[in-house]
C-alpha cells in the first residue's frame, strides 16, 4: 500500500474525529461552558494559576505530552509486529482512548479548582486511594525525570550542535514572556521574532558546536549536562510559569510543528515503499500481541502521563472552559499525527532487510545496535533529504533537535507536576513541602540520585505499562466523578476497562517474565503494581456501586 494513502487517510481521520467525536464528547459529558470562571481565572496568583493564552497554552500542553513515547513506541511495535496493527492502534486508540482521556481529565480537573487526579480521587474513591495513587505518580514522575534528564543529556553530547539553541531558547523564552504578558507585545509578533532568533541559535550552533572536555568540574561531559539539566528543571519549575514553562514550550512547539510538516512533505516527495512487513505475528521478543503492542505504542494512543500534565499544569492555566477541547483533545490527536509519521518512517524510509543489516539505513540494524533515537533521525533525514535544498545531514540534524525538543518540553513540566503532587499530599502535614522552592528541590535530588547511578535502569523496563496503568486509573477517577456529576460514563468507562485489563495482563507477563529470569527486583514491582491496580479498582466498584 503506497504510504502517502496511509498518510493521509490517517489525517483525514484524525481532523475529522476531533470535529465529530471530540464535540459529542464536549457537548454531552464535559459540557463546557465559556462562562463558568475557570481555577486559572478565581486562583491567579501568577505563580502557578495564570490565565494563558490559548495559542500558548496549546504549545505548553503539546510540547509536554508529546516527549520521546510517541517516537520510541511505534518504532518498537513495527520492529515487534509489525506497522498495520501499530498504525490501527494509533488512529483508534488515540481518538476512542487517548484524547478523551486527555480531555475529561483536564477538565475534571479544571471543575475541582485544578487540582490533580490523585487529589481528586480522594474525594471520589476514598483517602487510601488518593495516598496510593498520589505516591505512584510521584515517583513516576521522578523516574521521567532521571531518564528524560540521561537521554537529553546525551544528545547534547552525540549532537553538539544543538547546544547552542538548546539552552539559547531558555533566553528567548524568559524574554518572549516578559515581553507578551508584561509589556503587552503582541503574541504574533512575538512568535515570529523568537523564531527568527532560534533560526539564528541553530545556525550559530551548527558554526560553533560545544564539545566539552573529558573532563568538567571532574565530571564527564554526559554527567556534566545532566546535572545542567537538573538545575534547569529546579528553576523551570519553580519561576512563574508565564515566565519560562510556558513560553519554552509554546517556542518549542514550533520546532515541533516544523519538523512534523517537514517529515509528512518528505513522504510526499519521497513517496517510500514500505519495506515492512504489514504484520509479523502474535508474539513476538517483545510478547505477545495483546497486551504488548497497546503498551510499546504508548504515548501515540494513550498515556497516562498526558493526565498528570492536564490536571496539573494545563488546568491552572486554562483561560476558558471552551479551550479545552482544542488544548486536551486536538493535543492528544496531533500527538497521533506525529506517532504515524514515525510508524511510517519505521516501514518505509528505512530499509528492512536483515541481509542489509549493517547498512547505515537497515532498521533492524539501528534497533537492535540499541540506539532508537538514531533510527528515528536517519529515517526522518531520509524523507527530509528529498526535499528540494536539503540535505540528509540537515535532516538527522533536525530530527535530533526536535527529539531533543520533546525532551527537555517534558522533562521541565515534570518537576513541576512532581512538587504540585508533593504539595497536595504532606502540604497540610508540613508548611515546607508547600514551598515549591523545597518541594521541587527534594524531587529532583532522588532523581539525580537515580539519573547520576544509573539506578533508573534497575526500574525503568516496567515503566511503560506503569504509565498505562496510570490512564487506566485517571479514566477510573474521571468515571467515578462523571457519575457523582450525573453524567454519561461510557465513553470513559469502557476505556478504563479495556486499558485496567491490558496493563495487568502486561505487568503480569512481565513480572513472571523478570521472576523466571531472576529479576527479583522488576518481577517484585510488577506484581506491586498489579496489586495497586487492583487495591484501586476495587476501591472504585464500591464506590461507583454506592452512587
Amino acid at each position: 500500500m503506497d504510504t502517502l494513502l496511509i498518510a493521509g487517510l490517517l489525517l483525514v481521520w484524525l481532523f475529522a474525529a476531533y470535529r465529530l467525536y471530540g464535540s459529542y464528547i464536549e457537548k454531552k459529558i464535559v459540557r463546557a461552558d465559556p462562562s463558568r470562571a475557570t481555577p486559572a481565572r478565581e486562583m491567579c496568583d501568577n505563580v502557578d494559576y495564570s490565565p494563558a493564552k490559548k495559542i500558548l497554552l496549546f504549545g505548553h500542553h503539546f510540547s509536554s505530552i508529546a516527549g520521546a513515547g510517541p517516537i520510541l513506541g511505534p518504532l518498537l511495535a513495527v520492529l515487534y509486529f509489525g506497522w498495520l496493527g501499530a498504525i490501527l492502534w494509533i488512529a483508534f486508540g488515540s481518538v476512542f482512548l487517548g484524547a478523551v482521556h486527555d480531555y475529561t481529565a483536564l477538565m475534571t480537573s479544571v471543575r475541582n479548582g485544578g487540582r490533580s487526579l490523585a487529589d481528586i480521587s480522594g474525594r471520589t474513591l476514598g483517602a487510601r486511594t488518593k495516598v496510593v495513587f498520589s505516591i505512584f505518580l510521584w515517583f513516576a514522575l521522578t523516574l521521567v525525570i532521571a531518564v528524560f534528564a540521561v537521554v537529553a543529556s546525551q544528545t547534547l553530547v552525540s549532537q553538539p550542535e544543538i547546544v547552542v539553541p538548546t539552552f539559547g531558547l531558555i533566553l528567548v523564552a524568559m524574554a518572549f514572556g516578559w515581553a507578551v504578558y508584561r509589556k503587552g507585545f503582541s503574541v504574533v509578533g512575538g512568535t515570529v521574532l523568537a523564531l527568527a532568533v532560534l533560526a539564528l541559535l541553530i545556525w550559530v550552533g551548527e558554526l560553533l558546536p560545544v564539545t566539552l572536555p573529558a573532563s568538567v568540574l571532574g565530571l564527564s561531559p554526559q554527567t556534566f549536562w545532566f546535572f545542567a539539566l537538573l538545575v534547569y528543571s529546579f528553576f523551570a519549575s519553580s519561576v512563574p510559569v508565564w515566565f519560562l514553562l510556558q513560553p519554552r514550550d509554546y517556542i518549542s512547539t514550533w520546532i515541533l510543528f516544523i519538523g512534523l510538516g517537514m517529515g509528512y512533505l518528505g513522504l510526499v516527495a519521497a513517496r517510500p515503499a514500505l519495506n515492512a512487513p504489514a504484520f509479523a505475528g502474535f508474539s513476538s521478543p517483545g510478547g505477545p500481541l495483546w497486551p504488548m503492542l497497546f503498551v510499546i505504542v504508548a504515548c501515540g494512543a494513550i498515556s497516562g502521563f498526558h493526565s498528570v500534565v492536564a490536571g496539573g499544569t494545563t488546568a491552572k492555566q486554562l483561560p476558558d472552559e471552551r479551550s479545552g477541547k482544542l488544548i486536551a483533545f486536538g493535543g492528544m490527536l496531533t500527538e497521533a499525527a506525529l506517532a504515524g509519521l514515525v510508524t511510517l518512517i519505521a516501514a518505509a524510509a528505512l530499509i528492512w532487510d536483515p541481509s542489509k543489516a549493517p547498512s547505515p539505513f537497515g532498521f533492524q540494524y539501528l534497533m537492535t545496535a540499541g540506539d532508537p533515537i538514531r533510527a528515528f533521525a536517519t529515517g526522518y533525514g531520509k524523507l527530509v533529504d528529498s526535499l528540494p535544498g536539503l540535505s540528509l545531514n540537515m535532516g538527522l540534524f533536525f530530527g535530533m533537535l526536535m527529539l531533543n525538543a520533546f525532551v527537555l518540553t517534558t522533562l521541565d513540566t515534570a518537576a513541576r507536576l512532581g512538587r504540585f503532587i508533593l504539595s497536595e499530599l504532606l502540604g497540610k502535614k508540613a508548611a515546607v513541602f508547600n514551598n515549591r522552592w523545597a518541594a521541587s528541590f527534594l524531587m529532583l535530588v532522588l532523581a539525580a540520585v537515580l539519573g547520576a547511578s544509573e539506578g533508573y535502569k534497575a526500574i525503568w523496563p516496567v515503566f511503560g505499562a506503569s504509565n498505562q496503568l496510570v490512564a487506566a486509573l485517571a479514566l477510573i477517577v474521571v468515571t467515578s466523578y462523571l457519575v457523582a456529576v450525573k453524567r454519561p460514563r461510557k465513553a470513559t468507562l469502557y476505556p478504563a476497562l479495556f486499558m485496567l485489563a491490558t496493563t495487568v495482563a502486561a505487568l503480569l507477563y512481565q513480572g513472571v517474565g523478570y521472576l523466571r529470569k531472576g529479576s527479583w527486583l522488576l518481577g517484585g514491582i510488577s506484581l506491586v503494581l498489579v496489586a495497586l491496580a487492583t487495591l484501586i479498582a476495587a476501591d472504585a466498584r464500591k464506590a461507583l456501586s454506592a452512587k
